[in-house]
């Protein structure tokens, strides 16, 4: 992680920050900060778009732009971007079990950035072919392999997106745990296997993972199983029957007690964030993995406070901002670091819920992309000029108001 400066550290930085312009006025210090707009717009397109619209109104500011995700689809490209690392192009197991190409990011020399959404995701599978019966985390602990290959000790991996429900199974049997059915045959970790197994041996565990550092990205609290857990909250959207869902919940909690017996750890499919990713969360915590939340992991990985401190604006923004935003969502917590160092901030968001008046008290204005009355399938194949426009419109504001 990036040293993070004191408050008092922070005025220094903002005074060296700024230049002079002609005329005696201070150089405005931007930066922008954008979650992705999904299903329309990633974080790197975002903030490409509103960095355009700065310059246009103010040509000579300092611009920095941050590029982030909550740990879905998009994660391992927004850090590397962000932290000016490195992309490793590689083939990996798909989430229906055929080889695919995907990839993984290298942070600081030492860090491999994966994510589930990449490697197993939900828009990968065709959604008559949608079913997490048929579905497998295998994939990403190939990849887990490819970067202790590599000489990788911290790994940091996203949870969000995935098309699976799993367990973890598979990933944990491509890096060396056993499971095997009532008459000894081994499994190979696909959802329909979950139920299956009546045995688990970790004696085969890759021993590289006891030297790493490990940390998954989880926005969710879900435990594994029951009414909130990963079968029963998300099963549905991954293609999962009424029945499935049902089936599934038993299987995990049956698999559960398992993992829970062999490593002599009670109650770990209660622990927050253990459903996430198709219960995913709960083989990573078998693992030794601790679970983080998006933003702050994000802060951890680019330095995102010290990048915030000395900035005059901070500009963030999402596909949609309601009144939960403040529970932890990557916005309210930029917004939170700006108002910290004594920034203003401001939120460009595709749209906002009645309720996110509640935010006021961080962000100087709050902006929403849609304009008219607009189906949801117009609103996302316009994002990237409904964003052009609404930028300009902010920034143009704030250059006569400098003035």
């Amino acid at each position: 992680m990036l040293p993070i400066p004191s408050f008092s550290d922070s005025k220094k930085l903002k005074i060296h920050a700024h230049q002079v312009m002609p005329g005696g006025s201070r150089m405005p210090r931007f930066v922008v900060v954008p979650d992705s707009f999904k299903g329309s717009l990633t974080s790197m397109q975002a903030g490409s778009i509103i960095a355009e619209s700065i310059r246009k109104h103010f040509p000579s500011a300092g611009i920095d732009v941050i590029p982030v995700a909550d740990g879905g689809e998009g994660t391992v490209e927004a850090l590397v971007k962000a932290a000016s690392g490195e992309l490793v192009d590689t083939r990996a197991t798909g989430p229906l079990g055929r080889a695919m190409d995907t990839r993984f990011g290298i942070l600081h020399g030492d860090t491999a950035v994966l994510e589930i959404a990449n490697v197993a995701g939900l828009p990968m599978v065709p959604k008559e072919e949608r079913n997490p019966f048929n579905a497998t985390t295998r994939g990403l602990g190939e990849l887990v392999k490819q970067a202790l290959d590599r000489g990788l000790r911290k790994i940091v991996i996203g949870l969000g997106g995935s098309a699976t429900n799993d367990g973890g199974m598979g990933m944990l049997s491509e890096l060396g745990v056993r499971f095997r059915d009532a008459s000894g045959e081994l499994l190979r970790g696909f959802g329909r296997d979950v139920g299956q197994a009546a045995s688990v041996d970790f004696g085969g565990l890759d021993p590289r993972l006891a030297e790493c550092e490990l940390i998954a990205g989880c926005d969710v609290k879900n435990p594994l199983c029951g009414p909130e857990g990963a079968s029963r909250i998300f099963g549905p959207q991954k293609g999962a029957a009424p029945e499935q869902v049902e089936v599934l919940d038993r299987a995990l909690k049956g698999y559960a007690e398992l993992i829970e017996r062999a490593l002599e750890r009670p109650a770990l499919r209660d622990a927050p964030g253990a459903g996430a990713a198709g219960g995913l969360g709960f083989a990573l915590l078998s693992l030794g993995f601790a679970l983080s939340p998006g933003a702050q992991l994000v802060d951890r990985m680019v330095g995102l406070e010290s990048r915030i401190a000395g900035a005059d604006w901070v500009i963030t923004g999402e596909g949609r901002t309601d009144g939960q935003s403040a529970y932890g969502k990557l916005p309210f917590y930029v917004a939170s670091l700006a108002k910290k160092h004594g920034a203003k901030s401001i939120l460009i968001s595709g749209s906002l819920g009645t309720d996110y008046l509640e935010l006021r008290g961080l962000f100087a204005g709050c902006f929403a992309l849609v304009t008219e009355p607009s189906d949801l399938q117009t609103c996302l194949d316009r994002a990237a000029p409904a964003l052009s426009a609404c930028s300009d419109n902010v920034m143009g504001f704030l250059r006569i108001a400098s003035e």
